[in-house]
């Protein structure tokens, strides 16, 4: 079929002069994406959440529209509390990355198996999940990395590491907090 053909078809019977139908039409589409778009750019735009508390390196406590969301941070690892004394420098660092009370924008990527929200959480126009990696208190996380734009945390991972701070202390870093928590699982406390 032709688009005069499907034209003459949804306009069949219409005031349009035949070589006016294709304007009409146009003009029909303009409109409709016109009415769409603010709509759509509402329901696109993140909302501000305010960080409530900070529970380990890489989960947080959010107050959005009324409801508490539990938020792990995409695409990184902090080390776990128990990996003394990282897990607690890790805790400290982002408890100073986003004070209780800050306002932050989530960018959701996933909801984790735990039900907590799998976000990069931005303060300030500042994505604190990449900044967390930069200052040496967090891995980039491979198993995620594709939710997120990979390479970033990956380089901010290999600049933290030529500084030696943090978890790059020793030259390998310490052990990856997901080799730990299976280590851990593996042998619970009061087993040998």
């Amino acid at each position: 079929m032709t688009e005069q053909g499907l034209i003459g078809i949804l306009f069949r019977g219409s005031w349009l002069p035949m070589p006016g139908r294709r304007a009409g039409l146009l003009a029909l589409l303009l409109a409709g994406v016109l009415l769409l778009t603010p709509a759509c750019a509402a329901v696109s735009q993140p909302s501000g959440a305010r960080v409530v508390s900070v529970g380990d390196g890489d989960s947080i406590q959010v107050r959005q529209e009324g409801q508490l969301l539990r938020v792990r941070l995409a695409c990184i690892d902090a080390p776990e509390q128990s990996q003394r004394p990282h897990g607690q420098q890790a805790h400290r660092e982002l408890r100073q990355q986003l004070p209780i009370g800050s306002t932050v924008v989530l960018a959701v990527k996933a909801t984790d198996r735990y039900g907590r929200t799998v976000a990069e959480v931005y303060r300030q126009n500042s994505n604190i999940n990449l900044a967390m990696v930069e200052a040496g208190e967090a891995f980039a996380y491979p198993r995620h990395l594709h939710q997120c734009k990979g390479q970033d945390y990956l380089d901010a991972e290999q600049r933290a590491r030529q500084r030696g701070g943090g978890i790059w202390q020793h030259q390998e870093g310490i052990m990856r907090p997901w080799n730990f928590r299976r280590t851990s699982a593996a042998h619970p406390r009061g087993s040998p």
